[in-house]
């Protein structure tokens, strides 16, 4: 069985990386040309080599494209007004121009002064938020939308339909319709458009031009067109089972459709090996000791305010038992922020405005800060950086027995943040677990170094928007 690639970057999603690259990069040598002709900054470029100057509109662009990347603009599956996008560029630019400046002095002889650097973020944020307006009028993220026909109109079938039914979910398709087949269940496709067949599939799939056929009949033991299916396929149309699709256009596999033989023959899952362990640890160990020099003063002004908030004899750190890789369970480290009798009365999942939590609390839970001493977890080997996130002991043997499939997703390490923490918002009833799990095993499916680093950079998002746990 083939392994599907989640299209997080659509046609239009990968054309708009390429304009803006062009535009970032043309911005700061608009503002080196500005500066030429009024002479607004007392620095002469003409003493700069071109090549120099070439990299420094190369490495500009590509720092606050990875700005733009962090902040979800490069998501074809964005659900934001010209406002939500503005802000997010906005914030965008002012990462990239402070880590530009950070830069700059490397360069030496080369390096630009720092009008020029703010010159050429605020050209860029002019420039691209037009073509972000421009992309909004057109639809550019649909830009060669595939046409797609889904062979049943029943229960299976209706999972396409309550699970893509925004506009921004079916950014690259359009949905031609639902074809009716023997044994559909009566209670399927609703609102859609039901197909009844008067002629072959091959026929009505060449007449109306469709791209790909999703097959996702009730009942496949009789009534499966495996020779018209191949007829298609030979002609060029794509053919795809209904699992597959749902995981190439959301990121998620739906744990609801899976039968034991693909877990075991599908592509993917791929099994962990010494050379993969290693760079796991060094990456980890690694991330994990800068991430600690960037961030100690937050945690040491946290640590000052839960005294002065609780008093001088409150604890400050709040250890709990978590499950992690291979069932094997482990004590967690977090800064505390509940109060200090909030599970007087047992075990309780934590909510999103739960009335436990302190003040302080709050505000560290908001921004992911009350994680930051998990740190801790990662050198010591417990956690990665990157994977599901664990839960606690209690609710795991619940899950285990409620969801199927849940206990899969202790095949890896658990970590800081993940793709379901990117994917899913802030969720504490076992439907959200249910959710959860199903990014969690495309994570486990798909995961690779390139995923880790992609999860990595859109977490910015998270903490800075205040999204997802």
């Amino acid at each position: 069985m083939s392994s599907p690639k989640f299209r997080d970057l659509s046609a239009g999603s990968k054309s708009l990386v390429l304009i803006e690259f062009v535009c970032f990069a043309g911005a700061l040598m608009l503002s080196l040309y500005f500066n030429g002709l009024f002479h607004f900054v007392a620095h002469k470029t003409q003493d700069i080599a071109i090549n120099i100057l070439f990299i420094h509109a190369v490495v500009f662009a590509l720092i606050v494209q990875l700005s733009c990347l962090a902040m979800g603009l490069y998501d074809s599956k964005l659900r934001e007004n010209l406002r939500g996008v503005f802000r997010r560029l906005l914030v965008s630019v002012a990462i990239g121009f402070f880590i530009v400046s950070l830069l700059n002095p490397f360069y030496g002889k080369g390096a630009l002064a720092i009008e020029l650097l703010a010159t050429a973020s605020l050209i860029s944020l002019f420039i691209v938020s037009g073509v972000r307006y421009f992309t909004l009028q057109i639809d550019f993220f649909g830009f060669n939308k595939r046409n797609i026909l889904v062979l049943g109109a029943g229960e299976r079938a209706s999972i396409i339909e309550k699970r893509m039914r925004r506009d921004v979910d079916r950014q690259g398709f359009f949905m031609h319709g639902f074809v009716v087949m023997n044994g559909d269940a009566d209670h399927g496709i609703v609102n859609e458009n039901r197909i009844n067949l008067d002629s072959s599939l091959v026929n009505y799939a060449l007449e109306h031009q469709i791209d790909e056929i999703v097959v996702a009949n009730d009942e496949r033991r009789e009534n499966l067109p495996v020779d018209e299916l191949f007829a298609c396929k030979i002609r060029g149309v794509e053919i795809t089972e209904i699992l597959d699709f749902i995981e190439r256009e959301t990121g998620q596999i739906a744990v609801n459709l899976i039968y034991p033989s693909w877990v075991i023959y599908s592509n993917g899952f791929a099994s962990a090996n010494h050379l993969r362990n290693t760079l796991d640890w060094i990456f980890n160990a690694t991330m994990g000791f800068f991430l600690f020099l960037f961030t100690w003063p937050v945690m040491l002004i946290t640590a000052l305010l839960i005294k002065l908030e609780d008093g001088i004899k409150a604890p400050i750190f709040y250890s709990q038992e978590r499950v992690g890789l291979d069932g094997q369970a482990f004590n967690i480290v977090k800064f505390r922020s509940m109060r200090i009798d909030a599970e007087k009365n047992g075990a309780q999942m934590a909510s999103k405005d739960d009335d436990r939590t302190t003040r302080i609390g709050k505000a560290i839970r908001k921004y992911r800060i009350d994680e930051l001493p998990q740190i801790y977890n990662v050198m010591m080997g417990d956690m990665g950086f990157v994977g599901p996130r664990p839960e606690r002991p209690e609710f795991v043997q619940q899950l285990i027995k409620n969801i199927p499939y849940y206990n899969e997703r202790h095949n890896v390490k658990p970590g800081l943040t993940g793709w379901a923490q990117l994917k899913y918002p802030y969720g504490a009833t076992e439907k959200d677990s249910l959710e959860k799990l199903k990014y969690d095993l495309y994570y486990i499916k798909h995961r690779s170094f390139m995923l880790d680093l992609l999860i990595l950079i859109r977490t910015v998002e998270i903490v800075l928007f205040g999204k997802g746990r």
